[in-house]
């Protein structure tokens, strides 16, 4: 079994990766069998050997004949095969990898990659997770050691017939960065970014055939408030800049009203009017 709860495939292999899993295999299949093949109906020439033979030594005595076989390789030799160090211990390891995942179990664990995934983040867990990361999003900034008490309570209040086991702190900071990423920006462009990420369709393709076609928005609040033009009554606006060729500014009251004030990229100084008296907010 894989360290991320999954097993790993011989489809996962390199072919050069495929051909050492083999040669693994038939150092393993002489041990318990005295057979390079497995059986003796395939058997070579000289097997089987004196020091393999099934019918005058144990499965032990094998396993040690083969450790001293294998100390004998090559340093390169033994470092391709991955068995630089091999005991005893070992081909019992790989006997129990075989009987359980076939040709793949034999592969060293440096021929592949890392496999995602976590078998103890169950679905609650999951559901758990996500739900304090959308609330999260409406909070100021939170530690991790807050999203785990929130994952716990959740887990509590959500399940409370179930045994549901929460992981250590440890995977769950692990995960919180693999799906989220490692944190650390501003809560309105984490919100931001989140939004965005709801909304994108990957399959939908722009393609752009003159200037200004595309233009990405960027909206801020401001710290401030403005005065209605009917009610006199302070409301709060947002600045919203397109960023294209040529900018536009938009004051963008909590109402319908829109108050818009044009610029340029080529006059980053140029500061527009400001509609209405300004109040602290």
């Amino acid at each position: 079994m894989a360290d991320g709860g999954q097993v790993r495939r011989a489809e996962d292999l390199a072919e050069h990766d495929l051909a050492r899993a083999r040669i693994r295999l038939e150092h393993l299949l002489e041990v318990e069998t005295g057979y390079r093949s497995g059986s003796r109906f395939w058997a070579r020439p000289d097997e089987p050997r004196p020091a393999f033979d099934p019918a005058q030594t144990t499965l032990t005595e094998r396993r040690f004949a083969k450790v001293r076989e294998l100390r004998e390789l090559g340093p390169q030799e033994a470092k391709q095969l991955g068995l630089e160090t091999i005991s005893e211990r070992t081909l019992r390891r790989m006997a129990a990898q075989h009987a359980e995942q076939g040709l793949a179990g034999l592969a060293d664990g440096r021929w592949t990659r890392g496999l995602s995934g976590h078998a103890s983040v169950t679905p609650e867990v999951e559901e758990a997770i996500e739900a304090v990361h959308a609330e999260s999003l409406h909070r100021s900034r939170m530690s991790m050691k807050s999203k785990e008490r929130l994952i716990h309570q959740y887990v509590r209040e959500r399940f409370p017939g179930r045994e549901v086991r929460v992981p250590h702190y440890t995977t769950l900071i692990k995960v919180w960065r693999e799906w989220f990423g490692p944190g650390g920006g501003r809560q309105r462009y984490v919100r931001s970014a989140a939004a965005a990420a709801a909304t994108w369709m990957p399959e939908t393709t722009v393609h752009v055939s003159r200037p200004g076609q595309v233009v990405v928005l960027d909206t801020t609040p401001l710290p401030v408030k403005v005065l209605d033009d009917v009610f006199a009554e302070p409301i709060t606006v947002h600045l919203t800049i397109a960023c294209a060729r040529l900018v536009t500014d938009r004051v963008c009251c909590a109402g319908d009203a829109e108050i818009r004030v044009d610029g340029s990229l080529h006059q980053p100084r140029r500061r527009p009017a400001r509609h209405g008296a300004a109040v602290a907010s």
